[in-house]
């Protein structure tokens, strides 16, 4: 069983790592030094790695809300209850899926 202050470190841990990460997409896509290439076929790889980036960034985004989601909920002590039913999350589906907010059964439903 994960204690409050494990739970926090290992969120905290991946909000940070989220925020690394995101730092890194937003430089690649708004600091850009090269300029477009000349050849199309070069332009159509440089565009399609765009593309790869900002479907990354959109992930960690969405990913870091649900992180700061899990922190305020465990600030809450509303960590460990369903969102929609609010019976008890099972220790074993929170230590899977750390940002999870909802139990077996309303997941289940989705």
């Amino acid at each position: 069983m994960h204690t409050s202050g494990m739970l926090k470190t290992q969120l905290r841990l991946k909000k940070a790592e989220l925020e690394a990460r995101l730092a890194r997409t937003h430089k690649h896509i708004h600091n850009k030094d090269e300029p477009v290439s000349p050849d199309f076929a070069e332009q159509i790889k440089q565009t399609e790695n765009d593309q790869v980036i900002y479907a990354l960034e959109q992930e960690a985004l969405a990913e870091l809300v649900q992180v700061k989601r899990a922190l305020q909920r465990l600030d809450d002590g509303e960590y460990t209850k369903c969102s929609r039913c609010g019976l008890p999350i099972d220790q074993n589906r929170l230590a899977a899926l750390l940002t999870t907010d909802l139990c077996f059964n309303c997941a289940n439903k989705e």
